[in-house]
């Protein structure tokens, strides 16, 4: 599988609010996958993922458009369900996640120091991950790995203090979300903001979810702005699978540069282009 390149000139940032970057493919469920096979994959991983832990599996979140059909199917099994696991890094600022119908690789910033890689460096990992699975799975004739969607995930920490004191200033973050003050009216101020948007992406590409919402993080008031894109279009093939991810990619940067105010993006997160 070759890696291409995004040639697009995007908008970057020196100092981005991003705290982790998600991707992910969802695929036909291997039931022949089982725990003995989980221990043999990480072997793989090793040492660059020496840590690993087991969670709840995901459901599958599928896009679907008009003229499309979804099968239902009912599967009846023996074969008891398998956790999601990580496999962890070293600096536990990447974690490769497997169950039996996806893959996902994340990159999440644990500290300060924790440099965001870039998209390039990210997808190509993910690639590297994706093609060792899809090869420990022909090789243990486990079946092949049939593709329904892709995911990419964004997800930005604005914390307090940078640019907005109470929630009474989303709207100098986000200039399309302005709390109206100095009049006189019933409502009190805000305590909680919890916002989602969706747009349709051409061609029945994907969808495009957006959540602005308040949180504590570490004791600290925060705003999270998530952007993911779910979908597949006609890229149907591992071969094509890149071409997808850079789209989704521009999709993201290009809808986070819109709904943010260009001075912040400027003196607080260090745009270039």
């Amino acid at each position: 599988m070759t890696v291409s390149v995004n040639t697009k000139q995007l908008p970057s940032y020196d100092q981005p609010p991003v705290s982790e970057v998600v991707c992910s493919v969802l695929f036909d469920s291997i039931e022949a996958l089982l725990s003995p096979h989980i221990g043999l994959l990480w072997l793989r991983f090793q040492p660059d993922y020496p840590f690993c832990n087991d969670v709840a599996p995901l459901a599958p979140k599928v896009e679907v458009f008009n003229n499309q059909i979804i099968e239902a199917q009912l599967q009846m099994s023996d074969i008891p369900p398998l956790p999601r696991v990580w496999f962890i890094s070293s600096d536990e600022t990447r974690v490769i996640q497997i169950q039996r119908d996806r893959l996902i690789h994340n990159w999440r910033k644990i500290s300060l120091d924790s440099e965001y890689p870039r998209y390039e460096s990210l997808i190509k990992a993910f690639q590297d991950h994706l093609n060792r699975f899809n090869l420990f799975i022909e090789e243990a004739d486990l079946g092949k790995i049939q593709i329904h969607q892709y995911e990419l995930s964004y997800v930005n920490q604005i914390s307090q203090g940078e640019a907005w004191e109470t929630l009474e200033d989303i709207g100098k973050i986000f200039p399309d979300f302005k709390w109206q003050t100095g009049l006189a009216r019933f409502l009190p101020k805000p305590q909680g903001i919890d916002w989602d948007t969706i747009f349709d992406l051409p061609e029945e590409f994907g969808r495009l979810h957006i959540s602005i919402r308040n949180v504590v993080f570490n004791n600290h008031p925060t705003l999270l702005f998530e952007l993911t894109v779910r979908g597949i279009g006609g890229y149907t093939s591992l071969d094509s699978m890149q071409s997808w991810f850079d789209e989704a990619h521009e999709w993201i940067v290009q809808a986070f540069a819109d709904l943010t105010d260009q001075r912040i993006q400027t003196n607080v997160w260090k745009r270039r282009g």
